[in-house]
């Protein structure tokens, strides 16, 4: 579905600037730190994190968007580690990251969440951070991105369960108007994690 999505659009879906999540939160962005972004499509994050002096791997299942992700790297001068890859077949056991950044990654349902963040967690370095962005359930009522089902957002209470032991730096729910491409734009239902894995 991805694949067909970016390749028949001549335009970057999501845009090709960062999500308003990263523009706004840069405090937690240190530059050097080794940082993976997870089905990052076109690059528009990757990318922006790599202009702020991060060292940045992505990967995505889709040809087209990192054919994308790469052009935009190139465009702005910045290296990029960018790979073709399904969620499953990323070597989450591999190098341990310092940054893990998840934004809009809600297409699992709830059973299959709860392995995708096992995967997030066993990317991360201890004392390594998560910068996890996405919609709650009232999203569906909006309707401006995302998919149609509530059981796929998430809550407050559903990532402090998830991340139970984690130091929360960030957790908030809050509405705002996005205009991040065909893919995300208009009055949106948001939720933050900014989280450190514990160190032992």
């Amino acid at each position: 579905m991805w694949e067909e999505r970016f390749s028949n659009s001549q335009d970057y879906v999501f845009g090709t600037e960062a999500a308003a999540f990263l523009r706004d939160n840069l405090g937690w962005l240190t530059p050097g730190a080794r940082t993976l972004c997870v089905a990052d499509g076109e690059g528009r994050n990757s990318v922006f994190l790599a202009e702020c002096g991060l060292d940045v791997s992505s990967f995505d299942l889709s040809p087209t968007a990192i054919g994308r992700a790469r052009d935009l790297a190139e465009a702005r001068g910045v290296a990029l580690d960018a790979n073709v890859s399904v969620w499953e077949s990323w070597d989450w056991a591999g190098p341990q990251w310092d940054l893990v950044v998840a934004i809009f990654v809600q297409f699992t349902d709830p059973q299959a969440r709860v392995g995708q963040f096992e995967d997030l967690k066993r990317a991360l370095r201890p004392g390594g951070r998560l910068m996890l962005h996405g919609y709650t359930p009232k999203q569906v009522e909006y309707g401006t991105g995302g998919p149609p089902d509530p059981a796929r957002m998430y809550t407050s209470d559903l990532l402090r369960e998830s991340f139970a032991g984690w130091h929360i730096e960030r957790l908030a729910e809050y509405e705002k108007e996005l205009d991040e491409g065909a893919g995300h734009s208009g009055r949106s239902a948001l939720i933050d994690l900014i989280a450190s894995k514990p160190r032992i």
